[in-house]
């Protein structure tokens, strides 16, 4: 759950994602470019990056630490980025099963997400079967999930995750493998920087949103999408 700040709090004013059953994306972020999405910007080091480098795209920030959603926010609209960049205080699992219309966004990113080790922790880790199917409504078809990150296990928990899911299929650097070797997006997260100068290996996995069969539901693994 999102906090909710007390009226004096510093950061009280942050920009939220809305209330309500259905929350629009071209309401939040009006325009004709592609939408693209960042679960927990942090910072909002990959925003600028990626900013820079598709200045086509309409891009979203969803971070649930309330001080990072307003400043960064802030930043954006002090450089001149408001228009099609937006930093949005919100838990991600809970905004993405809100936002509307279905296959409307581009991609996805998540930057070395769910830092929690202990298993009481096990309740806020981001990644799991919701938000799974959250991101396969959202998605175009064709449609791209990213995900990074620098602790090998999390790798192989993510990879076993994704690929059960019928929605997806990989789309790294070998047919049928998710893993890429390199970056392709021209811009990094603050914590990817920090990995590559100090020589840690960084699992980056790529996938595709499968094709929907006729009435929207997503072809079978198996089945042919010509």
């Amino acid at each position: 759950m999102v906090f909710q700040p007390r009226p004096n709090h510093p950061y009280a004013d942050a920009p939220r994602f809305p209330d309500g059953d259905d929350v629009s994306i071209d309401a939040l972020i009006p325009g004709a470019g592609p939408v693209e999405i960042e679960i927990g910007p942090g910072r909002g080091g990959f925003l600028f990056e990626r900013a820079a480098a598709s200045p086509e795209a309409r891009l979203l920030g969803l971070e649930i630490r309330l001080k990072w959603a307003a400043i960064v926010d802030g930043r954006l609209r002090k450089g001149g980025l408001g228009g099609r960049v937006r930093a949005l205080n919100a838990d991600a699992r809970e905004a993405l099963a809100r936002l509307r219309p279905d296959a409307s966004i581009a991609r996805f990113f998540l930057h070395f997400p769910d830092p929690w080790w202990k298993k009481r922790h096990t309740k806020r880790l981001v990644m799991g079967p919701a938000l799974l199917d959250s991101l396969a409504r959202l998605l175009v078809d064709g449609g791209e999930l990213f995900v990074q990150t620098d602790v090998e296990e999390r790798g192989a928990l993510y990879a076993d995750q994704i690929g059960a899911h019928p929605a997806f299929e990989p789309a790294g650097d070998a047919p049928g493998s998710p893993h890429l070797a390199e970056n392709p997006y021209g811009a990094r997260s603050p914590r990817e920087h920090h990995a590559i100068a100090d020589g840690l290996p960084v699992s980056r996995l790529r996938y595709r949103r499968r094709p929907r069969a006729a009435g929207g539901a997503p072809l079978d693994p198996g089945q042919d999408a010509g």
